[in-house]
């Protein structure tokens, strides 16, 4: 039972715009470096390519309606989003990183963009996310739950292994770009 407001984070109907905001602190001062600032652009420009690789894969018959590729875009959206807060430690540049990933998606695809963020669904793996135990099987069974699978052992499992396959991307990206 959650006895604090301060647990829960509600995603607000256009988080883009807040990423957006970010962009307009000027970064003279800001404590990163320009050199810092092209890393996290990169770290969200490298994520993202592999999220548009990963939506342009064929999937198995079983996950291939409409619906799970949908919730798979999600997923995967926000695992980038938490990755960045988790593994970027400078608010700066977390916001650099998520501008970069959502313009690259969206110059890639409108229709990608656009699936790529439901604030529902946000607040729901932010829930699960937050808890701070067990992160990954939280996460499996929100899928499962998101997807209309809820208490299913093969969907919690996807969910549970794609979020950690993107948690890895979103990791290496930032140790690979930025010191």
């Amino acid at each position: 039972m959650l006895t604090d407001d301060l647990d829960v984070k509600i995603a607000g109907d256009k988080p883009s715009l807040d990423v957006r905001r970010n962009k307009s602190i000027p970064v003279q001062n800001s404590s990163v470096s320009s050199k810092q600032i092209e890393g996290a652009k990169a770290v969200g420009k490298t994520v993202a390519e592999s999220f548009i690789r990963d939506a342009e894969t064929e999937l198995d018959p079983e996950f291939r309606d409409y619906d799970m590729i949908l919730q798979r875009r999600l997923l995967l959206s926000f695992t980038a989003t938490a990755g960045f807060e988790q593994y970027i430690s400078d608010d700066t540049l977390v916001g650099i990183a998520q501008k970069s990933f959502l313009d690259t998606l969206s110059c890639h695809s409108a229709e990608l963009y656009k699936t790529s963020s439901d604030t529902g669904a946000f607040s729901f793996y932010y829930l699960a996310f937050r808890r701070g135990n067990e992160v990954d099987r939280r996460i499996g069974q929100t899928f499962a739950m998101l997807c209309s699978h809820d208490g299913d052992p093969i969907f919690q499992e996807l969910g549970e292994a794609l979020y950690c396959w993107f948690s890895s991307v979103v990791r290496k990206a930032v140790s690979e770009h930025i010191s």
